[in-house]
């Protein structure tokens, strides 16, 4: 039993910085799922477990009034941390680089000052821990296993480092974007590079490929929709002397809508084919759908607005462009039963706080545990 909220806070700090330090990639957070389920157990929550490594706690379900859900994710990065910070990940190449063990830590202290005063609880709640968010589609995994059965709402958040310590957003409408990928393969025909005449050079097609792709978001598509279509990587490896018979062109691309998602990927497959044509090469074509648009319903996202005014105070609204440009697999959840995302500043001046997601020195703001997690109990109807 703990004595105040800040005791819970302590515990959920040092629970991240231990996830932080011992991170797990996509569809591999055995251990993490272990941790999070070991502490559910001491402090008799009741949990189901999903998709492997998924855990939702449930609290009051015996309650009559609307069942609130309540997601975090779990899962880390690919990536080799370069922070000095002392929980520094012992993993090699696999870092928290997102905040993901921030969001498993602010959950997790909900869950324990709920379960605290569950007496005073008017309604069920589920507290949904989920793996396998950074591509891995761990929340269609989790919905197709009936994670949301007989929940009414759900609400969701980010940690955002491009705002400002104590602001946030939450629009209603398209809050983030749907995403996708295209890897496109030009066949060609190598050779000595004093002779280009009897290659059919891939690599020049790659670059006029690469540089035709950039046209589409600035005159394909309406100056007013937020597009992004981005080449990434140019594969096509060979000796300084050599012409390659290949060269690979990936990349990825941001929408807010699926009707855009549609048009942007049919222009790809046209720009890439007449480039392959002019350039005397053949190509394939490979398009990936990923992520849909996370779109807020506009009931939830207005009570999340109220929560976050109330918890944050006057000046919390964020003047950010949305959508932002980032992709969430929170849109699973808001496709299939309402409610709400938000993105909750991390900036407060320290340089790790300011570093973006997915940066080799980023590092989750602690300070957001607190503020957030009294949010999200709010939301789940409890009068903190």
């Amino acid at each position: 039993m703990y004595k105040n909220f800040d005791e819970v806070v302590e515990f959920a700090t040092n629970f991240r910085h231990n996830l932080h330090k011992n991170p797990e990639l996509t569809w591999e957070e055995t251990d993490t799922a272990k941790a999070i389920r070991e502490i559910l157990d001491k402090h008799n929550i009741t949990y189901k477990t999903y998709a492997g490594t998924g855990t939702v706690g449930l609290l009051a379900q015996d309650k009559q009034g609307p069942h609130i859900a309540l997601r975090g994710d779990i899962d880390a990065l690919p990536l080799e941390e370069k922070t000095d910070v002392s929980y520094k990940s012992v993993k090699t190449q696999c870092m928290h680089a997102c905040g993901h063990d921030g969001h498993t830590a602010t959950l997790m202290a909900a869950a324990i000052w709920l379960k605290q005063n569950e007496d005073k609880l008017t309604n069920p709640i589920s507290l949904i821990f989920q793996p396998a968010e950074e591509g891995g589609h761990g929340a269609k995994k989790m919905i197709e296993e009936g994670c949301l059965d007989g929940v009414d709402m759900i609400f969701g958040w980010h940690n955002w480092p491009a705002i400002k310590f104590g602001q946030a957003v939450c629009p209603e409408g398209t809050v983030m974007a749907g995403n996708g990928t295209f890897h496109i393969t030009l066949k060609g025909l190598g050779g000595h590079s004093s002779q280009p005449e009897i290659c059919k050079d891939p690599v020049l097609a790659a670059s006029a490929l690469t540089m035709a792709l950039q046209q589409i978001a600035s005159r394909q598509v309406a100056p007013q929709d937020a597009v992004v279509v981005s080449v990434t990587s140019i594969d096509a490896i060979s000796g300084v002397t050599v012409i390659p018979d290949n060269a690979k062109v990936e990349g990825s691309i941001r929408v807010p809508t699926n009707e855009l998602k549609t048009k942007v990927f049919n222009q790809i497959e046209e720009i890439s084919k007449g480039i392959a044509l002019a350039y005397n090469v053949e190509v394939d074509i490979d398009l990936r759908d990923r992520y849909q648009p996370t779109i807020n319903h506009k009931d939830e996202a207005s009570r999340v607005r109220e929560v976050l005014k109330d918890t944050l105070g006057e000046n919390w609204q964020s003047n950010i462009a949305t959508p932002i440009m980032a992709s969430e697999d929170f849109s699973y959840y808001l496709n299939k039963i309402p409610g709400a995302f938000a993105l909750v500043g991390s900036d407060d001046g320290v340089e790790k706080h300011q570093k973006a997601c997915h940066n080799v020195h980023y590092d989750f703001n602690d300070k957001l545990i607190k503020p957030v997690s009294i949010s999200l109990m709010k939301l789940a109807n409890f009068k903190f």
